[in-house]
């Protein structure tokens, strides 16, 4: 009875460590992986810093994203304007790190070829779902739920995609916009109708001129 016990406990310790050893293995290639994945990343980035145009986010802007997303962990982004993607590869860039994909949209065809190409020579390509569509009509129908969402894309219409936006956006999840510093066009009056939202806390982050505004969702 005794030898019966110990040769399963012995069964039960080898078969424990060979799954702790599978799962160190696995990691440890996850980890590797990443490694290359932000190398590359930070490479490309830093050799395009000073090249971005088309209305791309300045590179601060940008590492407001990605920590963003990283703080708080989320896992289902939406962007709305692309441009040639700047801010897609920082947002993606974070997405790397949970392992899903962040949601852009672009209504030009040239800056969305254009987008699609710097992603994929960023590393990133696996990590997008870039949409040639336009905003107006796509984010309307995109079933979501989303926990982060970037606004960039006319300042006039603004308000409006956030009101379809909303009843997609989760519980603790943040809904950002782009140069809301500027009023005109639209953004000043998006900033005031959110800032009066009771089950929205919303700040503005003024580490650029473009400024950035944050709003995370407290309740439905």
């Amino acid at each position: 009875m005794m030898k019966h016990v110990y040769h399963r406990l012995i069964a039960t310790t080898i078969s424990t460590l060979f799954s702790f050893m599978i799962m160190a293995g696995v990691h440890a290639q996850q980890s590797d992986r990443q490694e290359k994945i932000d190398k590359q990343v930070r490479a490309f980035l830093n050799d395009k810093k000073n090249d971005w145009r088309y209305w791309n986010v300045p590179y601060q802007d940008g590492q407001v994203l990605y920590d963003l997303i990283v703080k708080n962990s989320y896992t289902s982004a939406l962007e709305i304007g692309t441009s040639t993607g700047h801010s897609t590869i920082w947002m993606a860039w974070a997405m790397s790190k949970t392992g899903v994909k962040v949601i852009t949209v672009e209504v030009d065809e040239g800056r969305y070829k254009t987008a699609v190409d710097n992603i994929k020579k960023a590393g990133l390509s696996e990590y997008v779902d870039a949409r040639l569509s336009d905003a107006h009509e796509l984010v309307r129908e995109l079933p979501g739920p989303f926990d982060f969402v970037f606004s960039d894309a006319d300042k006039g219409w603004y308000t409006q995609y956030f009101k379809d936006v909303d009843p997609k956006l989760k519980v603790g999840g943040c809904y950002t916009a782009h140069n809301v510093s500027n009023t005109f066009g639209g953004a000043g009056e998006f900033v005031k109708y959110v800032q009066k939202l009771p089950n929205y806390r919303t700040t503005i982050n003024n580490s650029s001129s473009s400024g950035i505004s944050i709003s995370y969702k407290k309740s439905q």
